[in-house]
């Protein structure tokens, strides 16, 4: 009897069953997925090696980048060779330890990237809003301050959740229909009453993308209300193509997440779990794709790096 209630309590492993309904056709749609992983793994190795390379972008728009390049890998490595083995091998088993580190990695990157590119909107203001201000605001000391702050935010934040999932008794089965854990993935199998972790995911979803949207959205209005009191066009574009890879990269992060957010609450009986998986893995998937793309498009220092380098005439750390 003993035995048999620490297996409800502490079940040895989950079997994840990767995305329900399109289970004959996995191994097509890992050829999407390992290509998406390729190019963010490549793309944001990159724009790190740059940054740290390239003197030229030892400012701190670049820092912040850095940081988000950072955040995108870890975010998208925590989830994507997990996913790729289901696809590709059938390896569904995880421990139930594993899947607690899995949850507490996806969670609390997932809340670092909002909290990056809400630093990158404030970056933005400052350097549109008090250009002759820019480096002295935004120092290194100030960057590496805010940084770290909005690390230990989503850690404080999120480290709840592995402790409230590993309270619950689990007794309905142990196969998740999901390529990764995720917090009331792993919390619905329960038996017992998961009303505290959604009470507490809503919070923290408030407190970190609320506030983050929050942020932007203020960042923003004071930015284009600067933009546009400038005298001439040529100025105001100027200005506000510094912002267009910041842009991109908003929507890319919070379009899927608004997408699962509100579907998941409006649409749960009429949209097939097929796609609410989907999209929690392009959630994951096409920031860390997409963000060094648009940054190397659209920003001119990073394009004449590359270039330079390219053509051997790269201005170094080692020179």
């Amino acid at each position: 009897m003993l035995m048999l209630n620490k297996t409800e309590r502490d079940p040895p492993s989950f079997i994840l069953n990767g995305i329900p309904g399109l289970e004959d056709v996995h191994i097509w749609i890992s050829f999407p997925f390992c290509s998406m992983y390729v190019v963010a793994m490549a793309g944001n190795c990159g724009l790190l090696y740059l940054i740290y390379c390239e003197d030229s972008l030892h400012k701190p728009m670049y820092y912040f980048l850095a940081m988000l390049s950072l955040t995108d890998l870890i975010m998208c490595s925590s989830t994507v060779p997990k996913a790729l083995s289901i696809f590709w091998l059938h390896l569904k088993k995880i421990s139930f330890d594993g899947c607690l580190i899995q949850m507490f990695f996806v969670h609390t990157f997932t809340g670092m990237e909002s909290g990056v590119l809400m630093l990158m909107a404030l970056d933005r203001y400052v350097a549109i809003c008090y250009p002759l201000h820019y480096s002295t605001i935004l120092t290194n000391p100030v960057i590496a301050k805010a940084g770290l702050s909005t690390f230990l935010r989503g850690v404080l934040l999120i480290i709840p959740f592995p402790f409230l999932t590993k309270r619950l008794p689990y007794c309905r089965g142990n196969i998740i229909p999901h390529t990764y854990c995720d917090h009331m993935s792993v919390a619905k199998l329960s038996c017992g009453n998961i009303k505290v972790n959604a009470i507490y995911g809503l919070i923290v979803a408030l407190l970190i993308g609320g506030f983050d949207i929050l942020c932007i959205t203020v960042s923003y209005t004071m930015i284009l209300r600067a933009v546009v009191s400038l005298s001439s066009a040529e100025a105001r574009r100027k200005a506000f193509s510094t912002c267009t890879a910041h842009i991109c990269a908003i929507v890319f992060s919070y379009s899927p997440a608004f997408f699962s957010f509100f579907s998941h609450r409006f649409g749960g009986h009429t949209i097939p779990p097929s796609c609410h998986i989907i999209m929690a893995n392009i959630y994951l998937l096409l920031p860390p794709t997409m963000n060094p793309v648009v940054y190397g498009v659209k920003t001119k220092q990073i394009r004449d790096c590359v270039s330079g380098i390219l053509s051997g005439s790269k201005n170094t750390k080692s020179q």
